[in-house]
């Protein structure tokens, strides 16, 4: 993955704790995990929960195909371990 990619993913999971325990939102925990995982369909629907508009679902289902195509899955297995680890960090 490339050093901007990987700036990006880090910047998303700071953005992602909050400010009192650095806990990660439960739906922001979902949205990761059906990002990352294998079934668009899924996270087409998901998204459609907090935003049913066509363009909106559209775009999502493209941003999903993109990086089912272009992340492998040691690319997923260290964004993964990135969430887990800025969630359990000691230093929030």
């Amino acid at each position: 993955m490339k050093l901007t990619g990987a700036l990006v993913l880090l910047g998303a999971a700071l953005l992602l704790t909050s400010g009192g325990n650095c806990g990660i939102c439960p739906a922001l925990k979902e949205d990761s995990a059906l990002f990352l995982g294998p079934s668009v369909p899924d996270y087409v629907e998901f998204v459609s929960q907090y935003r049913n508009e066509s363009a909106v679902l559209k775009n999502a289902e493209n941003l999903k195909i993109c990086v089912d195509n272009k992340l492998t899955e040691e690319d997923k297995a260290n964004v993964q371990s990135l969430m887990k680890k800025v969630e359990t960090s000691p230093l929030c």
